[in-house]
């Protein structure tokens, strides 16, 4: 390789040096102009567990333990896209929402399980929803009183119905006042969404 050769790669190799170094300079800085919020949507909802539909009240002797009020418990996972249109990375810091089985609220979740979009991209996060007959006959029983008088059912009817139908994926549940917490560089915002099964 001649001299001139050389220099041509050198002074090739400072250019392109130079270049890849300005691209890092000009990374986007996020500011309040441009923080835009990313868009949250349902992906999916599975039955993760599913025991049947069972309740013991505390005055059956169990085999092993203490009698206690206890009934068959439920686990949904829900699945959501989180797209980042931003030219920055953000961080998904919590994401909150709540339950209803058709119009009757039962549960609220939380998950603060964070997690860092890439600028750009498109992450998901499932959340676990645990479910169980005694903690939705409560909730049940302290607001759906007067929504259940107008279906004309009673709690006992409408938890097996729901424990038979949900795993059958025949029952439309509702994600309600859903929210996320999103930050960038310091700057945060609260991200809201709906959804409903199926």
């Amino acid at each position: 390789m001649n001299q001139k050769s050389k220099l041509l790669s050198i002074v090739s190799f400072i250019v392109i040096a130079v270049f890849l170094f300005g691209c890092v300079g000009m990374q986007v800085k996020p500011t309040e102009k441009n923080f835009k919020a990313p868009t949250i949507t349902p992906d999916a909802m599975e039955v993760a567990h599913a025991f049947g539909y069972w309740y013991f009240s505390n005055k059956v002797e169990p085999t092993k333990g203490k009698p206690d009020n206890v009934g068959a418990p439920l686990d949904l996972a829900f699945t959501f896209n989180i797209e980042n249109p931003n030219d920055y990375p953000i961080l998904l810091e919590e994401i909150k929402f709540g339950v209803a089985f058709e119009e009757f609220d039962v549960n609220t979740v939380k998950s603060a399980a964070a997690q860092w979009i890439p600028a750009g991209k498109t992450n998901q996060i499932t959340v676990h929803a645990h479910f169980d007959v005694r903690q939705t006959l409560l909730s049940l029983l302290v607001t759906g009183g007067f929504k259940l008088k107008e279906k004309n059912s009673n709690a006992w009817a409408q938890l097996e119905a729901w424990w038979t139908g949900i795993p059958e994926y025949a029952v439309p549940i509702h994600i309600k006042d859903g929210s996320a917490i999103i930050k960038a560089d310091g700057l945060s915002k609260v991200v809201t969404f709906s959804a409903m099964f199926p």
